[in-house]
């Protein structure tokens, strides 16, 4: 008997329905979330890669400075929205605490040094991760999310020459 527990996420999103069928990969997949109020979470699916992406941000963002705790933190969550101005703050929470923080903040999109906004540097801290380019990338939009803001993620990616990508939908049954 085997079983798989399912993390925590920040949000809760209602994928639009579709009739395909295609499945997303289980492993290495950064998956992005758009909530219906259009913030952005990203989460990877093992801690180490969190780890990971995480060292791999630091080294980009040199104002991000975390202690253990909040590091761990960090890597015990299923997906995260914390802008780096923030993240110091939020991660010295209890790892209990954090989505219900979290969830009315989202990762900006929003230019910063370089000319890359910090979701653009989150996306590529997680491809330099140890899977590197065998990285998927996975978007769960919520059937309300605006169009705009969905576009603006997906123009990021291209930006970043990111161009392929699962879209999470529900699976439409007969009739619908």
């Amino acid at each position: 008997l085997t079983s798989t527990f399912v993390k925590n996420e920040a949000v809760k999103v209602n994928t639009p329905g579709s009739v395909s069928e295609i499945k997303v990969p289980e492993t290495e997949v950064l998956q992005i979330t758009v909530d219906k109020t259009g913030k952005i979470f990203l989460g990877l699916d093992k801690p180490g890669y969190m780890q990971e992406m995480l060292d791999n941000f630091q080294g980009t963002v040199t104002s991000l400075s975390l202690a253990p705790m909040q590091v761990k933190n960090f890597i015990g969550l299923a997906s995260f929205g914390i802008p780096v101005a923030e993240m110091s703050n939020v991660l010295k929470h209890e790892a209990s605490d954090i989505n219900e923080l979290q969830k009315d903040m989202g990762i900006p999109t929003d230019s910063i040094q370089g000319g890359m906004s910090e979701f653009q540097i989150w996306v590529q801290s997680a491809r330099d991760a140890s899977f590197g380019s065998d990285m998927k990338i996975a978007i769960k939009a919520d059937s309300e999310t605006p169009y705009k803001v969905v576009k603006k993620m997906m123009s990021e990616l291209q930006d970043m020459s990111e161009n392929r990508y699962y879209l999470i939908t529900n699976l439409k049954k007969e009739g619908e």
